[in-house]
């Protein structure tokens, strides 16, 4: 299916176009991290960081559903946006996987690529969850604060990850420790 400039180009003429734009950005945003999702965890060393990985994974399938559902009730179909912000977040993730790095430092590193995705999800949301509130989709204000909690935990166990013992690991470097 081609999609034509003007769909691509949608005017934004109203806070109900700013919001279906900021929603079909996230949309693209969150698929993009399922596909890196699984790169990330093949590449982390550490079991609880691979496992995290893993475990993201699920939870970002569950917030597309959520997406979906406000996409559902606003009549709106969720594609047509590419978003290139998660684009460059990810590519840096997958520079960092492709470094002849020690893999404690490139685990310490991933958490940190992981960190900017967590803070860009989390801006978005936030974003688009006040849009909702600001047009009376109470509904859907609800929905996106409850990924907006999730990117927050996420960002807060990855930070328990690095302090508890990644960057620690990193530190001293079996390569050279």
């Amino acid at each position: 299916m081609r999609i034509t400039f003007e769909e691509a180009h949608m005017s934004i003429e109203t806070l109900q176009d700013l919001y279906i734009e900021e929603l079909k950005d996230i949309y693209s945003a969150e698929n993009q991290i399922i596909k890196a999702l699984p790169k990330m965890a093949a590449g982390a060393n550490h079991a609880n960081l691979k496992r995290s990985f893993e475990e993201h994974l699920d939870v970002t399938r569950e917030q597309v559903k959520r997406l979906e559902t406000i996409f559902t009730d606003l009549g709106e179909k969720p594609t047509g946006k590419h978003c290139k912000g998660m684009e460059g977040l990810i590519e840096e993730g997958k520079e960092l996987l492709e470094e002849d790095a020690d893999p404690d430092v490139r685990d310490a590193g991933l958490i940190g690529a992981a960190q900017r995705v967590e803070h860009y999800e989390i801006a978005a949301y936030g974003t688009a969850r006040n849009l909702a509130l600001q047009l009376g989709l109470t509904a859907h204000a609800d929905l996106l604060q409850q990924t907006l909690d999730e990117e927050g935990e996420t960002d807060k166990k990855l930070t328990m990850l690095a302090e508890g013992g990644v960057n620690k690991d990193a530190l001293i470097g079996r390569r050279h420790g």
